[in-house]
């Protein structure tokens, strides 16, 4: 039987991006019980790419109750609701087999990995103060997108001097916004800039000087989306609810580095649930993303685990 309930989960904080505001991660989370065994996975769906939580859960109630993981894959498109069914599949086959997922997909036993920490957009000051109480992080990663953030990105380096810096314009930028940034990107030491331009606009990226390398999130969904990328970008972006599932991810990861790109590893903000397939994921990205349980007031139990190695990969009553 596959049942799909909403949750909604409230944040720490108000959270921002270019695209709006939110107080609270609506998710849906996905459960697949087969011999009286259970799986679960769960997904955020994301409006910029049509999705809703009701357009995601009749997509998922619309598929034959004994449906395999391998029939997923071209029963639906990239997106939340394959991204839930697929990780909770993955769970289910695990705990039915009696083994820990990355057994099944012939992974190295994952550890921790270093997770930015998100700093999500504000006036410079409100931001400086948010870096300065998160400086002790080793990654923070700033939310910019307006024709205005010169003073931001100013203002977080003033607030955590030492810590590394990578830049989430959230498709916010023109051309012009970008290019006039890109030299003070480099003397404020960013690191990375995700998704600069709008995904579709991006071709002047192949055109201009990338003094900071440019990863495509937006852009890039699964492994057919790598053509479009080339000459464009150094880094993809992979998140779960944009390839829909582990299955997919795990195979644009391994065609992405046969391509050269660098790697990150990214999520929306969800529970703990939503981060825990990604932990596989992040084994030997050059950046990982799984900040979501982070930005949250309340998780799942067993939430997952952070601390000053990163964040852990699931206890089995979690996921996995």
């Amino acid at each position: 039987m596959i049942t799909v309930q909403a949750d909604s989960f409230r944040l720490a904080e108000v959270f921002t991006i270019a695209r709006g505001s939110r107080t609270e991660a609506r998710v849906l989370r996905v459960t697949v019980e087969r011999g009286g065994v259970t799986g679960q996975g769960e997904c955020v769906p994301y409006a910029r790419y049509g999705e809703s939580l009701d357009s995601v859960t009749a997509e998922i109630e619309g598929l034959s109750q004994d449906i395999t993981r391998a029939a997923l894959q071209d029963a639906l498109e990239p997106g939340a609701a394959r991204n839930a069914l697929d990780c909770a599949l993955w769970d289910l086959e695990a705990k039915q087999a009696g083994l820990r997922v990355w057994d099944l997909a012939g992974l190295p036993e994952p550890g921790p990995a270093i997770t930015a920490y998100t700093l999500s957009l504000d006036t410079p000051e409100k931001m400086e103060a948010s870096a300065a109480r998160h400086a002790h992080r080793p990654l923070l990663k700033i939310k910019l997108g307006t024709p205005d953030d010169m003073p931001r990105l100013e203002a977080v380096r003033r607030g955590a001097p030492g810590a590394k810096i990578i830049v989430d314009a959230n498709e916010g930028w023109s051309a012009e916004v970008y290019a006039d940034l890109a030299p003070h990107l480099t003397r404020l030491g960013v690191a990375l800039v995700e998704q600069p331009l709008p995904a579709g606009q991006d071709d002047m990226l192949a055109e201009i000087a990338r003094p900071v390398p440019v990863c495509a999130d937006e852009s890039c969904h699964d492994r057919a989306s790598l053509p479009g990328l080339k000459g464009k970008y150094d880094m993809v972006n992979i998140k779960l609810d944009k390839t829909g599932g582990l299955t997919e991810a795990l195979a644009l990861k391994q065609a992405a580095l046969a391509d050269g790109y660098r790697i990150m590893i990214g999520c929306m903000v969800g529970t703990s649930l939503a981060m825990a397939p990604a932990t596989l994921l992040a084994q030997g990205a050059d950046y990982t993303d799984l900040d979501g349980p982070l930005l949250l007031a309340e998780d799942r139990d067993p939430p997952l685990r952070f601390d000053e190695a990163g964040v852990y990969p699931p206890e089995p009553a979690l996921w996995g």
